[in-house]
Order: structure tokens, then C-alpha cells, then sequence
């Protein structure tokens, strides 16, 4: 489900007279429902050949486009919202965006963006001149196009005629598989009821649709209620509250806050708690389409609904033929089936009562991100007490997330009635709940331990809200919860962030006409904007066109004994099915030992490899028929899933990586304290937006073949696909014009898929040519799903580290093994062990050191490249063990990092040359501009008053080496053409992927040729233009393209200047015909070498980076100790970037990167079967971070002053760097855990991994709750054991 598709829908209320707007997913959204609707999609708010609408505007020119897949359904979530509200409140915007998703920017942009048209502006003092040739102006508002509500689309005036004149009847469309109805009478519904008992009702289609698109289900009959009025009523009730079951829940929370609103407090308990979970239940687009008779008869365990509803004695009206009844809401998860809803039932209303006065209702959820995101557990809780009393006059707890449907404590609740609210009846609720709840164990990961955790903490919650109402009954008798207790009463709440951003101005004399230096706004920003740019899978279908599903391995390691491919083959429209038998040359491409694989020939080793494809005339014959398809296994072993089975297996790819410096083991034996210990890392899904796309196209002549692929690496493209068709290369022409993200991920991966769809492109013009004129084209464009499954992430890491050091913090010595989870192929994963050796150092200068990696060869999926490349995990096993050395000595963690950082010039462990002096500038301006000693201060004073909530900060420096280690992989070349009428075409090597090197491109040719940007334009990257280009990757895109492009722009500038100097005061206009009239050649190749980059592994030194960058960051974090939720406060980064070719790009980048590296560092989870299957393979079971997710202060500063020979303009890549700053957000919530352990008097030695979940962070604040689920579990398998 992505915001990409999303739509803004208007209907027309004839009842009222009213038009209502809301968004919605388009992939959710069932066509046939919109009858009557006004849809208006990203291309119908504005484009560049009309009016670009304000929000397109301002969305691109705050620099709220990267890569540009999602901005589209950026626009949307906000054009709706001023549709309904044209100034709206900071609260409302980020509730619009809450459901919106973007791996690109880090979400401060297109905030900055909502926030020029909210009716209370922040304060970020954005136009601030701090002082001189310092800016922190990205943008000027004062160019924007106002916002003026009368200019928006109307409501189609036929559509209103049509609502108010025709009459209401039954709807009926025929699909080729299914048939959809839509009655407008209860009693018409009542006869589809018995006439099609299977069919399910679908109102927002946000359960049926997930079930049909991802689990396969089929319905042949579908039945949509939503139109029938009796479904749809809102009645206010002397007792409460009714509302149709096809409400939706956007109706419901609307209803909700406005009756709190007008009735007294003591009536809408219910009613705020319920409003509660639905503020955080899925985005505004769900919400706006999900309705609540939905969510109810579901009964799914991840209801936040149910169980409050259960627990707040809410009545369900039923009706059937003949018959109505009403029955209470917690009937139907009573567990005994007594008085459940039947299947020839309907669910009509739902009534939500008033509360009662003594009656205290409280709901409770956590998830592993705060919106948006299925709960891991949540809880709805009532008690009514005896008048005037603290005794329990009647008790509700109802949890989900506990077992497959909402459950109730029926005894537990029962054995409490009568008791007083005291600690005594807390602690025996407790160990009733623990065990009466029992919480079957998952195969997808999840720990069971912190659901039991978690329905304790929410009852010890309940308990403490309750308890805190009570002395406004009666002060006298009941004296509340003490002080420090309080704070954890207050849920974290997303507030719209406040952020500043400080580059260096350019200099005063500056050309007006020179960009370089200047924040210019992506060239492709309105067209992201507008959904006007163009990814492959907006490229239109040409004749002819067929469309590749991939069927995938389904085991991790076996011999394929057959493919029975029989019943998909009857699919209609199924052309061929294409496997290894099917490649003309090359099925497997070695370049090292072990082979990576396009089609599996005999056996599978991972899940998800690649057997066949089916290759259909449209998307949904080819996955029906993939479906169809059975292989047959016998299995092989061993299979090794994790780190740990490799190292028992000894099964590792070669060659395995040392670097040692000066005496390791003596020095062991002189320094004054040993520390051991080990750090487990996970995988990270890049998660790009634009998902692996490819579309092949034969030409029909001398086997010629266009690629149009999603990659980083065309050239590589070019190669693997000519290999695999047995064709030169010049017969194969890549072409890319932006990619929808990437990160690492579209490398070899690409290839692979690419060579799959050439293949079956190729085998299909064969057999076609000798009956058809049209060249057969094939489009593969992986699900969410599958490339998840297929494609691979980011290495898993264990380090094993042995450190020495003396008492007053000095690191002496340190012995340390990493070992990465390479998968099943070798792609990168040998490069990435190698990388993490060389950068693992980070910022200190260790004396004796060893290290050691090992890359895993298992039976997952192969890992890949990612942002960072191995320094993201290496480095924070280097944090960890310096973590850990402030603990041991009773030092401050940042005294630890200042003593050991790098001071004066030196040497590297593998012997090269470094300057620390603007790490040691970066560390203190960090440190500066965080206030970081004060905010300690104010922390370890907050936490001293506080008890369930803790803060911690921490700060981070670090050096990041640039570089890619070998000559040739950094050469460039670029293609300049200058045309008669003065416009240039710029073409390089480079691939835009969100980094923006196009336009930074673009500025480097304007600068060199002395014109205006607006008369360069770049077109696309193409093998046709630039061959050999190497891979757009490790920061490197623009110091090498961007030499080229120097180079090509001053050859055809040394041609013109005889022209020019004959004619100084003359256009460019004229120079360039003048030119043109005396043959002087307009086009011009420029190239660049690459950096004279080498390591020599044998004798463990070399120069393998060309320059380092420096950063530092400070993060400010605050935990709730009862869930282990936590909300990221204040980001502080000051980064060494050179001299910036364009500020607004390159904090962009560093944000985008910052916010990735909290994703990898604290939410991102993959969970693996037993059986190594991918569990977590979409949006709903892997959460990156969203806008709840980003620090609510958030500074960026570049580093002033900053000089840097070695590349383009002085400036430094910085793709990657950023990433690993999130670490510091990993080390607040360590400084707040160890405020937590410290306080309750734990040792101080304990271990936290990667990702550092909330279950993780509630685990080691462990207390007497999480005690009681030890010894509960200790029972369990003392009895299972007897």
C-alpha cells in the first residue's frame, strides 16, 4: 500500500447538500465503489502544461523532492486536507502525512513545505542571518503562488444532478473472475445475504483487498453495503451514541470529538478512549475508507477497536431474515461461542454508551512504530466503582495483539470485583492476567515474553490513571499517585518539527548568473510534483507488450525434482513460461568462486530465488499463472540461515579479511582492565519507493534489444544481459532517466532481473517472428512482496570484541571479528567485510588493533550493497566498545570519544595520511550548538523527578573515508553538445536516483560555459551516449561525473574562446553561430581517470580512500519504561561537506541519510522463519521511519571554511555519511536505559543490539513486571517439563 497512488475523492451528499473530499490508496481502493464520485488523481491538481497548484509549488521548491516516487502522493494527502481545511493547524498536517511514506528526504522539507500553509507559522527563523556569508535560507517564500480556494476543481455539476435526481439503485458489474454488487436496501442486502452466503461485505475493502492481493483468497461474489442508508446513520442517543457499521472510521472519530466536545466529561470516557486509538489506527487514508462494522466482525487480534469496544459494554445491532437482535460487542470474543453473530447475520449499528460517573475506561496500544502500524499488543480497560468508593463494582480488560482475536480476562476480571484499588489487588491483577492470558509463541519472531510484558504494564498503567482520578472524587481518602509517577500518563504525541539549517553563503562577488554554491531546487522537483516524471513503469505500453511474473524457490536449500507447469499454462493469456533451459549463453555470471544465478537449473538455495517466469498478456494473468505453477523438492542440508550456523559450518565466502597494527597481545598484558563482549546488527530493506523495474524491448533487427531499467549501473546492465542473450554489447542499449531510489539496492540485483526479462523478451520475438510483425516487449515490475523476498538488504552483522585500556579511559588495545551475513550468492558481501575493516576505526586512533572479517555464505537471499557499505555496522561495534569502557571506568561516554579521538596528524591502522583537524571542529561546534552539558544537566535532572519516562542524550563523532578503493571503478565521462540556437544537451554517467546529480550537473556546466541553467538540459543516461560508465555509487557521482562534465564544458570553451575574444561584448547566441559558421566542432567528450585509490591486503596498508569526511551529531531522546516506546526529541548534526556545490541537495542528503540510520539503528526489523522465509516482505510487517519518527527540533549546520582539493569545486560527496549519525539516537536511548538500570540498582554491564526496538528497550528496564513474566514462564516450563 504507498501513498504514490493515492486520490483525492469528492462525493456529493444530496441528503445535506454537502461535498465531502478525502484521500485514499488507489491500490485499495475497488473501482467499482467510486460510482458517483468526482476522483481527482496527482495529474488533476495541476501539471506543467496547466498550473502547477501551490502544494506542487511549494512541495518542490522547499526541496521536498528526492528520488520523487512518493511526492505525488505527498501532494495529494495535502491537497485533500486544504480542500476541507485551507489553514490548517501544524496537528492537522502531520495527521494528513501520518500515512505517507518516504525513504528519501528525512521528511523536514516537505514538512517546511506544510508548514508555509498552516494557520499558526512555526518560529524557525528561517530567514535568520546568523552572521556573515552564513545562511539559513533554503528557500524564499515570498516566490510562492498564494493559495486561493475558489480557483480549486469543482464538484462535477452532472455528478450533483445525477445524486439528486436519479433514484438510488442496485449496482452490478461483471468482472472476468468476479462479480461485484452494490444494493441500496437493508432488505435487498438481506437477499444477497442468502442468495450468496459466502460473499463477504466490503465497504473500505482494507480487510478483503490485502486477503485477495497478498494471500491469494478469491471471492467470486463481492457484496459493497455502503450505500444503504440504515449502515450509514448517526444517531445521538440519551445513553449514547449509534453509528451505521458502514461508517467509516474517519466519520467515527469526527462524530467522536465532536460530541466530546459538547457533553459533559463525565460521559465521554468511552468516547475519548476510543477517539484515542483511532487517532493512531492505520493513516488518514485508511481511516477515510475502513468502516466499523468492518473492523468489528474481522475480529482480528490487531483490532485497536475491539477491545475497548468490548471493554466499554458496546452493543452490536444485528438483523437477519425475519429476525433483529441486539447482543453486547464483548459476546463475540467470549471465547465460549454462546451468543456470537451468525453467518446469515448483518451488522447494522454499533452503540457506544455514555459512561457512568465512578467509571474510569482507558485504552492502550503499543506498535513498533507509533503511527500507522499494526500493534504488537493493545488493551481496552473499565472499571465502575461502588458509589463514594474504591471498590470494584464491575471490571472490563480486554487485550489484542495476545492470541488470533481479541480475548477477554474473564477470571481474572471476576476474581477482582469486590477487592479495593490498592497496590495489593495490582499485584494480584497481574499474576491473574499472566496467567489466564496465554500468548501462543510466533513463527515469525516475535518475542512472547514482551506481550506478556506488555498486557501487565498497560493493566500497571490503567491502574496508575485510575488511581490518579480518584482523589477528585474524594481528596481526602484517596491521596493519588506520587509526582514522579505522572509523566507516563502522557502518551508521546507527533508535533510538527522545528528545524534549522545553516550552510556557508557564497561569497559576495559571485556571479548572479554562477549556481555553484546556491540551494537550487531539484530539476525534475515540479514534475515529481506533478507526476509528470517518468519511471519505467510510466513508460507507455507499446503493441505487442507482455508483462513477467517470476515464480520464486518456496525452500532454502533443495534439489529441484520437477516444474509442473500445466495448470498455469491454461491461465488465459499465458504466452510461455521462461527458465534456465530457455537463456541462449549465460545463466550464471562468475565473478568470483560462486556464481550468481538468473534462473535456478537444479536446485534452489535460498527462499525466493528465482526458478521461472511466466510471461502473460497482462500483469494479473502472469501472477494468476505464477501462482499456478508447482515445483517439486527434495531437500538438501545442510541449511544455514544465520551467522551462527556459518561459523558452526565453517561456511564463509573467500577471501576472508585481517588488518593488524602495532602489538596486540603485548600490549593485552600491560593495560590496566580487559572488557569482552559481542554485538548482534540486523539486515536493513532498502525499501526504495520505485521497486525493481524493467521493461525489454527487441527492435527487430541484428538483435538489437532496448533495456529500460531501474538500476545505479547501466553499463552492468549492458553487460549481464548481452552475456545472457549471447550478443556483443552494442547490440544492447540501457537507457535510464531517474531512478525512484535506490541505496545500493539496484546493482547486480538489477542485472540479474533485467537479464530475466531480456530472456523472456528475446525468447518471445523468436517464437513470434515468424507470424507477427510486432516486436514483443516485456515489462517486469516486482511487487513490494517479491522484491523484498528476492532482492536482499543490508548485511547482518555479529562483532566479537575483545578491548584493553587504563583507568583513565585510554584504549590501548583492541581484538575484534566481524562476521556478515553474505546470504547465498557473493555479490558485495567479500567488498563489504572488507570496507567495514578499513572504516571500523571511526573516529579513534587505537595503538594495537586486530581485526578480522568473515563473510557468511548461508542460505538467505544474497545481501547486497547499502548506503554506508559496511560502516554503518562496523563503526557501531566501535561505539559499543567505547560505550562500554565509560561504563567500566565510571567516565562520561564523551570523555571516552574526546580521549581517543583522532588529535594531530597521523596515520590510519592500514597506514594512511589523515588530518583530524575538522573532525575535532565538528566535534566542538557539535557540541556548541547542542548545548550538550546543559542539556545533560537538565536530563539527569528530569529523570531524577521522573520514573516510568526517562531522557537520554548522546553525542557521536564521525570520519568517513570516501573512496572506492580501485582506479578504474571512479573513472567518468560526459557528452556535451551545444546546439546552433545556444542550448546545450548535457548527458554523463551518472544515474539520479534523489541525489540530485543531475542538477548539480547542470550547475557545473552553467558554471564552466558562463550561462544559465535554464539553457542546459539533460535528458537521460544512456549506453548509447557514455559507455563504460561505472556504478552511481559510495558518494562518488558527482566528484567524478562532475570532473567530466568540467572537463567536456572547458574543451568546448577553449574552441569558443578565439570566437569570444574577437567579439568580447557579444552573446552567447552569437558566439555559437559564429562558431557553427567557421566549423567549429560544438560537441565535446570529457572524461576523468578516477582517483589513484589502491590497498594491498598482504601487507595491510595502502591508500584505498581518496579524502574523508567528518561529522558529529547529538540526540536528545525521551523512553517510556512501561512500553519501551520512545520519541526522538532534538537532533543536532554538524557535518564537514567541503565547499557545497548546492546546500539545499546536500542537507537533504544528510537528513534523508540521518533519518535511514534511525530506521536501521531502532525500528527496521527483518524476522525470518525456520524455514528462511522472509516474514516481514511489506509495508504492514517491515516499518521504516515515518513523520511521527524525525526529532521535533532538528538542526543541520555544514561545516564553515572548509576546503577539499581532491574533488570537484572543493566539495566532498555525502550520500552516504549521514546514515551513520543515527547511531547517536541508538546511544541516547542507551544513556536513558542506563538512567533507568542505575536508578533500580542493576549492573551496569548489559548488551543492546541492533535494531534497538521498543521490546528491546523494555526488556532492559526491567522491573517487578518484568520479573513476573520470568517467573510466569519459569512455571509454564517447569510444568511443561514435570
Amino acid at each position: 500500500m504507498f501513498q504514490l497512488f493515492l486520490l483525492a475523492i469528492a462525493l456529493y451528499w444530496s441528503s445535506v447538500q454537502m461535498k465531502i473530499h478525502f484521500s485514499a490508496n488507489a491500490c485499495l481502493l475497488p473501482i467499482c465503489c467510486l460510482y458517483g464520485a468526482a476522483v481527482t488523481t496527482v495529474e488533476g491538481v495541476g501539471s506543467t502544461k496547466t498550473r502547477v497548484h501551490p502544494v506542487q509549488e511549494r512541495l518542490a521548491k522547499c526541496h521536498g523532492s528526492q528520488c520523487g516516487f512518493c511526492s505525488p502522493g505527498m501532494v495529494m494527502s495535502i491537497y485533500t486536507l486544504l480542500r476541507n481545511y485551507p489553514e490548517p493547524t501544524p496537528e492537522q498536517m502531520t495527521a494528513a502525512l501520518a500515512g505517507n511514506l518516504c525513504r528519501c528526504t528525512g521528511y523536514r522539507p516537505i514538512l517546511d513545505a506544510c508548514k508555509t500553509f498552516c494557520k499558526v507559522r512555526s518560529s524557525d527563523n528561517r530567514n535568520t542571518r546568523l552572521c556573515l556569508l552564513v545562511s539559513t535560507r533554503l528557500f524564499s517564500a515570498d516566490e510562492f503562488q498564494p493559495l486561493d480556494p475558489t480557483q480549486e476543481l469543482i464538484f462535477p455539476p452532472e455528478l450533483m444532478r445525477m445524486a439528486e435526481n436519479q433514484p438510488k439503485r442496485t449496482l452490478l458489474f461483471h468482472g472476468e473472475r468476479m462479480t461485484w454488487i452494490s444494493p441500496v436496501s437493508l432488505d435487498e442486502l438481506l437477499d444477497l445475504k442468502v442468495a450468496h452466503p459466502k460473499a463477504p461485505l466490503v465497504v473500505g475493502n482494507t480487510g478483503v483487498g490485502p486477503e485477495m492481493k497478498f494471500r491469494g483468497v478469491f471471492h467470486p461474489v463481492v457484496i459493497a453495503p455502503a450505500r444503504i442508508p440504515d449502515l450509514n446513520v448517526v444517531k445521538y442517543m440519551e445513553d449514547g451514541l449509534t453509528l451505521g457499521a458502514a461508517c467509516s472510521l474517519s466519520v467515527v472519530k469526527d462524530v467522536l470529538a465532536n460530541a466530546i466536545s459538547e457533553f459533559p466529561e463525565e460521559k465521554t470516557k468511552v468516547f475519548c478512549a476510543v477517539l484515542q486509538q483511532l487517532r493512531t489506527l492505520g493513516g488518514e487514508q485508511i481511516r477515510n475508507v475502513a468502516s466499523l462494522g468492518g473492523n468489528i466482525i474481522s475480529r482480528k487480534s490487531t483490532s485497536d477497536l475491539n477491545p475497548i469496544l468490548a471493554a466499554s459494554n458496546c452493543m452490536l445491532s444485528l438483523v437477519s431474515r425475519g429476525k433483529k437482535r441486539q447482543i453486547p460487542l464483548s459476546d463475540i470474543f467470549a471465547g465460549d461461542g454462546s451468543n456470537t453473530v451468525t453467518p446469515e447475520e448483518i451488522l447494522v449499528s454499533v452503540h457506544i454508551p455514555h459512561s457512568k460517573k465512578g467509571e474510569y475506561v482507558f485504552a492502550f496500544r503499543q506498535a513498533p512504530r507509533r503511527e500507522n502500524a499494526l500493534p504488537i499488543a493493545n488493551a481496552g480497560m473499565r472499571v465502575l466503582f461502588e458509589e463514594g468508593t474504591d471498590i470494584i463494582k464491575d471490571l472490563s480488560i480486554f487485550y489484542g495483539g495476545a492470541a488470533s482475536t481479541t480475548v477477554c480476562a474473564k477470571q481474572t476480571c471476576s476474581a477482582l470485583t469486590g477487592r479495593h484499588w490498592n497496590e495489593q489487588m495490582l499485584d494480584e491483577a497481574c499474576r491473574l492476567i499472566l496467567k489466564e492470558i496465554a500468548i501462543p509463541g510466533s513463527a515469525s519472531g516475535e518475542k512472547v515474553d514482551y506481550k506478556k510484558t506488555l498486557i501487565v504494564s498497560f493493566f500497571y498503567r490503567f491502574f496508575l490513571e485510575v488511581l490518579h482520578l480518584l482523589p477528585f472524587q474524594d481528596p481526602c481518602h484517596y491521596p493519588g499517585i506520587p509526582m514522579e509517577y505522572r509523566s507516563v500518563l502522557e502518551d508521546f504525541k507527533t508535533k510538527m518539527p522545528q528545524s534549522v539549517q545553516i550552510y556557508q553563503d557564497i561569497e559576495p562577488n559571485q556571479s548572479p548568473q554562477d549556481p555553484v554554491g546556491r540551494p537550487i531546487m531539484h530539476q525534475s522537483g515540479i514534475k515529481h510534483a506533478t507526476g509528470e516524471a517518468v519511471y519505467i513503469d510510466d513508460l507507455p505500453s507499446v503493441d505487442g507488450e507482455l508483462f513477467l511474473s517470476v515464480v520464486t524457490s518456496s525452500r532454502a536449500h533443495a534439489k529441484i525434482i520437477s516444474i509442473d507447469t500445466s495448470e498455469a499454462l491454461k491461465v488465459p493469456g499465458v504466452f510461455d513460461i521462461i527458465s534456465a533451459h530457455d537463456v541462449p549463453a549465460t545463466n550464471e555470471f562468475y565473478y568470483s568462486d560462486d556464481p550468481e544465478i538468473i534462473f535456478a537449473r537444479n536446485k534452489v538455495i535460498c527462499v525466493g530465488q528465482i526458478v521461472c517466469a511466466v510471461v502473460a498478456d497482462s500483469d494479473v494473468h502472469s501472477k494468476q499463472a505464477a501462482a499456478k505453477v508447482k515445483i517439486e523438492y527434495e531437500a538438501l542440508e545442510p541449511v544455514i540461515l544465520t551467522i551462527e550456523e556459518a561459523i558452526k559450518h565453517n561456511s564463509f565466502f573467500e577471501p576472508k579479511r585481517k588488518l593488524e597494527q602495532g602489538n596486540v597481545d603485548q600490549a593485552f598484558e600491560t593495560v590496566e582492565n580487559i572488557t569482552e563482549g559481542e554485538i548482534h546488527i540486523g539486515g536493513q530493506e532498502h525499501f526504495y519507493m520505485e521497486t525493481q523495474s524493467v521493461l525489454a524491448v527487441p527492435k527487430g533487427e541484428d538483435k538489437e534489444m532496448d533495456v529500460y531499467v531501474s538500476t545505479q549501473h547501466p553499463a552492468f546492465i549492458q553487460e549481464m544481459v548481452a552475456a545472457s542473450l549471447g550478443v556483443p554489447a552494442n547490440r544492447i542499449m540501457c537507457h535510464v532517466k531517474r531512478v525512484g531510489g535506490a541505496f545500493g539496492g539496484k546493482l547486480l540485483k538489477s542485472g540479474l532481473l533485467a537479464s530475466v526479462a531480456a530472456v523472456a523478451a528475446n525468447n518471445c520475438f523468436v517464437n513470434n517472428i515468424s507470424f507477427s510483425l510486432n516486436f514483443v516487449s516485456v515489462r517486469l515490475i516486482l511487487s513490494r512482496g517479491d522484491d523484498m523476498l528476492i532482492t536482499g538488504g543490508r548485511h547482518p552483522f555479529i562483532g566479537k570484541y575483545k578491548v584493553g585500556y587504563m583507568n583513565d579511559g585510554r584504549i590501548r588495545a583492541v581484538d575484534v571479528k566481524y562476521y556478515i551475513n553474505g546470504g547465498c550468492t557473493p555479490d558485495d558481501s567479500v567488498l563489504v567485510a572488507s570496507v567495514s575493516l578499513l572504516k571500523m576505526d571511526n573516529a579513534y586512533k587505537i595503538p594495537h588493533l586486530r581485526c578480522w572479517a568473515y563473510a557468511c555464505k548461508t542460505n538467505l537471499p544474497s545481501n547486497t550493497a547499502f548506503r554506508g557499505f559496511g560502516f554503518p555496522q562496523s563503526a557501531l561495534v566501535t561505539e559499543t566498545w567505547i560505550a562500554e569502557v565509560a561504563d567500566k571506568t565510571g567516565l562520561s561516554p564523551e570523555k571516552v570519544r574526546e580521549i581517543n579521538m583522532y588529535k594531530e596528524k597521523e596515520q590510519t591502522h592500514f597506514k594512511q595520511k589523515l588530518d583530524p583537524q575538522n573532525l575535532i571542529r565538528c566535534w566542538n561546534e557539535c557540541m556548541e550548538k547542542s548545548a550538550y552539558y546543559s542539556r545533560k544537566t537538565a536530563a539527569d535532572e528530569f529523570n531524577k523527578q521522573n520514573y516510568w519516562k526517562k531522557k537520554g542524550i548522546a553525542i557521536v563523532p564521525m570520519k568517513f573515508p570516501f573512496g572506492l578503493g580501485t582506479p578504474y571503478l571512479s573513472q567518468a565521462a560526459a557528452l556535451v553538445h551545444i546546439y546552433t540556437d545556444g542550448s546545450v544537451l548535457l548527458t554523463h554517467g551518472g544515474i539520479e536516483m534523489g541525489q540530485g546529480i543531475h542538477t548539480k550537473m547542470i550547475q557545473v556546466a552553467s558554471r564552466e560555459l558562463n550561462i544559465p541553467m535554464s539553457r542546459i538540459h539533460f535528458c537521460e543516461t544512456s549506453t548509447t551516449t557514455v559507455p563504460n560508465a561505472c556504478a552511481s555509487a559510495g558518494s562518488a557521482g558527482t566528484d567524478v561525473n562532475g570532473m567530466a562534465v568540467k572537463d567536456a564544458c572547458q574543451t568546448l570553451l577553449s574552441r569558443l574562446q578565439p570566437i569570444i575574444n574577437k567579439n568580447p561584448k557579444g552573446t552567447w547566441n552569437e558566439w555559437i553561430k559564429e562558431a557553427f559558421e567557421q566549423s567549429v566542432s560544438l560537441s565535446a567528450t570529457g572524461y576523468f581517470r578516477g582517483y589513484n585509490d589502491s590497498m594491498d591486503w598482504e601487507k595491510g596498508e595502502g591508500q584505498p580512500f581518496t579524502y574523508f569526511l567528518f561529522g558529529a551529531a547529538c540526540s536528545e531522546v525521551e523512553i517510556n519504561c512501561l512500553t519501551g516506546d520512545h520519541k526522538n526529541l532534538r537532533t543536532d548534526i554538524v557535518m564537514d561537506v567541503g565547499c557545497s556545490i548546492n546546500p539545499a541537495v546536500d542537507i537533504g542528503q544528510i537528513e534523508g541519510a540521518f533519518v535511514q540510520g534511525i530506521g536501521l539503528y531502532t525500528m527496521e526489523e527483518l524476522k525470518y522463519s525456520p524455514e528462511g522465509v522472509l516474514c516481514t516482505r511489506g509495508p504492514d510487517q517491515y516499518k521504516i521511519p515515518a513523520v511521527c519518527d524525525i526529532p521535533e527540533q532538528f538542526s543541520v549546520s555544514l561545516l564553515s571554511s572548509s576546503q577539499n582539493p581532491y574533488a570537484i569545486y572543493a566539495s566532498k560527496g555525502i550520500g552516504e555519511a549521514g546514515l551513520f549519525l543515527g547511531c547517536s539516537v541508538f546511544f541516547a536511548l542507551r544513556d536513558a536505559i542506563t538512567s533507568v538500570r542505575n536508578e533500580r540498582g542493576l549492573k551496569t554491564s548489559f548488551v543492546l543490539n541492533s535494531p534497538l526496538t521498543a521490546e528491546q528497550i523494555r526488556a532492559s528496564c526491567a522491573d517487578d513486571f518484568t520479573e513476573m513474566v520470568i517467573e510466569s514462564w519459569g512455571r509454564v516450563c517447569s510444568s511443561m517439563s514435570g
